[in-house]
């Protein structure tokens, strides 16, 4: 028996020495970790169980393959993890690295959790020709197949090229490291090739790029540390499955200073203030996760906790753009809620938007298309939906930040509140230009009907009176009140049909 199990320890340690003491020091030269090391940081210690350790592609020195599989705790929840190696081969995918992890893939389904996938690989293997081809496509294939079902995390940690770049962009959430984390199609040789221009790897694909331009990254952090840390923090705000599994109850200090609210928000229309401030003031301290921060930032989204349990949250940011919805926030707004939608989380929305931005470029880049996704969402989503209406609310996209018209279960207004079709100066111009013109005092004539308009037609009452909104509040009782509509709306009737969370 000792003969064997000596051949076993060396088998294990040839496998965890991976491409060899070398290559890994070289890899911690560069700001990253081996594949272990990041396996070891992302779980709590001591719970990382190895699935198909010996797997490997025959003919090759290596004694295993250059992914690494298996099943850890994330704050004592089961998770899936692969993590490919660099130090072998460049982590490029094969037929049997594709094999171990669309392997991994379907257990993570059947058990019902998340999966995360640690992305360090160059491409497919050249050599593998097609074999490595279709292994990307049963990647592909389980990422739609699987969406939706359970949560998807890719974390880019070094290079992720060619038509590997579609796992990721398929996954529900996609971290990257600052310098390390390159994504991109072709490489710097053959973008030279064809455009004559020579482009770094940051310039193709770095982490600003996506966070700012692309928008296919969602979180950016400055090591890998701690990237992996925002990793494990994500997954505590998200459950285990579609099936009804909930995020993990946290203890966040959720005494508020709701005074805050009061002075947060300026009464005038005209004045900028930065959301977040809102979401902060409003939701348990500290627990607001930004999801895509930096891109489309007139719209901000992300994980919040309300007394204790994780909420959804959509809204429209007056400081970028005042708040206005284009192309791009339709976008990430509408796959935001699409995802809450799939995963039972119930979606707060705060509105303060002055329309969809208008003009050419916006036509030409299909606002119309871009815009009803965001329409579709809401209405589409069936799970627990609350909105509140700060100041502006104004035409088509009052309607599509989730009014009561495309689903809504509650909608509550400030006092400062304003419904329209459009804005008081904007509509008096349409509706009483000539008669203005014709007074004898054109400009007091006007800002008399402006003042008219706001209290005939654009205070919250009026909405309240119709219906549309359901009660007219404070700030201060805000928080209060989202904590009890949330705990009414708990026992709303779910829908058994499920839909992926598509790219958007």
């Amino acid at each position: 028996m000792s003969r064997y199990l000596d051949d076993l320890y060396k088998r294990r340690e040839g496998v965890s020495l991976g491409g060899g003491v070398n290559k890994q020091n070289k890899q911690r030269q560069q700001g990253k970790q081996s594949a272990r090391e990041r396996i070891e940081q992302l779980l709590d210690d001591g719970t990382f169980r190895e699935l198909q350790r010996f797997v490997r592609t025959s003919g090759t020195d290596y004694q295993c393959e250059n992914v690494i599989t298996g099943y850890g705790k994330v704050f004592g929840r089961t998770v899936c993890v692969y993590a490919q190696d660099f130090t072998i081969q460049g982590g490029s995918l094969g037929e049997m690295h594709s094999l171990k992890i669309t392997k991994l893939m379907d257990y993570a389904y059947n058990l019902g959790v998340p999966i995360v996938g640690l992305c360090d690989s160059a491409g497919a293997k050249i050599q593998e020709g097609v074999k490595a081809l279709g292994g990307y496509g049963e990647l592909f294939y389980r990422n739609a197949k699987y969406s939706g079902k359970i949560p998807q995390i890719s974390v880019i940690m070094g290079p992720c090229a060619g038509g590997a770049v579609y796992s990721p962009a398929l996954t529900d959430f996609v971290f990257m490291v600052k310098q390390t984390s390159h994504m991109f199609l072709t490489g710097s040789k053959v973008v030279k090739a064809v455009t004559g221009k020579h482009m770094s790897h940051e310039e193709l694909g770095g982490s600003q790029l996506h966070a700012t331009k692309s928008g296919d990254v969602h979180f950016v952090s400055e090591n890998e540390t701690d990237c992996l840390r925002q990793v494990r923090k994500l997954l505590s705000y998200l459950p285990q499955n579609n099936k009804g599994s909930k995020p993990i109850a946290s203890n966040w200090v959720t005494e508020q200073k709701q005074n805050q609210m009061e002075s947060v928000v300026p009464d005038d229309p005209k004045k900028v203030y930065n959301m977040v401030h809102v979401i902060s003031a409003l939701f348990d301290t500290g627990s607001y996760i930004e999801v895509q921060a930096a891109f489309a930032a007139n719209i901000t989204v992300g994980f919040a906790k309300l007394d204790g349990n994780t909420v959804g949250v959509v809204a429209n940011n007056p400081k970028y753009k005042a708040g206005a919805l284009d192309v791009d926030a339709s976008d990430k707004a509408a796959r935001f809620i699409r995802f809450c939608d799939c995963f039972h989380i119930p979606i707060v929305t705060l509105e303060d938007v002055s329309g969809f931005i208008p003009g050419v470029l916006q036509q030409e880049s299909g606002i119309i298309r871009h815009g009803a996704k965001l329409l579709y969402a809401y209405a589409e989503s069936c799970v627990p939906k609350v909105t509140v209406i700060l100041r502006k609310a104004y035409g088509g996209a009052y309607v599509a930040m989730n009014s009561k018209s495309i689903g809504a279960d509650l909608v509550f207004a400030w006092p400062t509140a304003e419904i329209a079709v459009m804005g008081a100066e904007g509509a008096v111009d349409v509706l009483y230009g000539k008669d203005i013109q014709q007074d004898d005092q054109p400009e007091s004539k006007r800002e008399q009907l402006i003042e008219q308009y706001k209290k005939e037609v654009m205070h919250p009452y009026i909405a309240a009176e119709l219906g549309v909104v359901d009660d007219v509040i404070s700030p201060s009782e805000t928080r209060s009140v989202l904590i009890e509509s949330l705990d009414m709306l708990r026992s709303k009737t779910r829908n058994d049909e499920c839909h992926g969370n598509i790219p958007l």
